[in-house]
């Protein structure tokens, strides 16, 4: 490689992590991602309180039967550890996913609505690195929104429950350490089985040059997705919608792991990424930007 072909690309480069780090910046300072992700900390507080609360006089936290992610909420009271597990088991099906259809419907409409898409698009931008630094930063949101559900349900989780050694769903005992890095593994999983829905919200987000009428549209066909995959005669469709395997990181707490609800989710998020994130890559390159 030439000198002249390493001083293009050295500029290139710059720019693009540059950018980046603008659409990292730009969002996190929002006042709607923080309150996002406030709401999002604030769902294990909530449990972990309700729990305590509940099971003062000795009764039991719940009922399950082991073999699903809200069983989890029986295991709290011998183990904080599982406030985790919960936590994400009841923020997965709506919360989570809704801010991410949030901030993925508003990454390219609401640049639209604001009158500054064209000066994001000037040279040396270009529309598809300004399009994965959209996906890039929604993907970014994800994992961090994942993570502060997690940390905030272990922290409650700590100061209200004992900690230790944990009982897994096949009742087998491992370590402490070992449900830490299995705690850690499973909200990596979460944030994975929200690339579908990122995808989704960012193609719906350049079909408008309206960013509420983005958000809207991302959030009403999350709900109507979860609607359908609930229809017992739908059953034959329902392996094929976005969040049908998004609980099967509960499998995580089995000894042996099962993985092939798990794999199978992985592969829906990739495919729904690759088919979505084509599909916004072919409407914005050949949209005409006039705002």
């Amino acid at each position: 490689m030439s000198q002249a072909d390493l001083a293009v690309r050295a500029p290139r480069f710059v720019w693009t992590f540059g950018l980046l780090r603008s659409e990292l910046v730009t969002t996190f300072r929002r006042w709607r991602t923080l309150a996002l992700l406030g709401v999002l900390a604030a769902v294990p507080i909530l449990v972990g309180i309700a729990v305590k609360v509940e099971t003062q006089d000795g009764g039991g936290a719940g009922r399950g039967d082991g073999g699903g992610g809200p069983a989890f909420i029986a295991q709290i009271t011998n183990n904080g550890l599982f406030l985790v597990f919960t936590a994400l088991a009841a923020t997965l099906p709506f919360f989570l996913p809704m801010a991410i259809g949030v901030v993925a419907g508003d990454s390219i409409a609401g640049e639209a609505s604001g009158g500054t898409l064209r000066y994001l698009l000037v040279a040396p931008a270009g529309r598809t690195r300004l399009l994965l630094t959209k996906y890039a930063t929604v993907m970014t949101f994800c994992v961090v929104a994942t993570l502060v559900v997690a940390l905030s349900a272990l922290t409650v989780g700590a100061l209200l429950f004992p900690l230790g050694d944990l009982t897994t769903i096949s009742g087998t005992q491992i370590s402490f350490a070992e449900g830490l890095g299995r705690a850690l593994l499973i909200a990596l999983v979460v944030a994975a089985s929200l690339v579908g829905i990122a995808a989704l919200g960012l193609f719906i987000s350049t079909m408008t040059s309206s960013g509420i009428a983005a958000m809207a549209t991302t959030v009403g066909l999350l709900i109507t997705v979860q609607i359908l995959d609930q229809i017992p005669q739908l059953h034959a469709l329902q392996p094929y919608f976005f969040s049908h395997y998004w609980l099967s990181f509960a499998d995580l707490m089995r000894e042996p792991v099962y993985w092939d609800d798990l794999v199978k989710n992985l592969g829906l998020q990739a495919l729904y990424a690759a088919v979505f994130g084509s599909a916004a890559w072919a409407r914005f390159t050949a949209k005409d930007i006039t705002a």
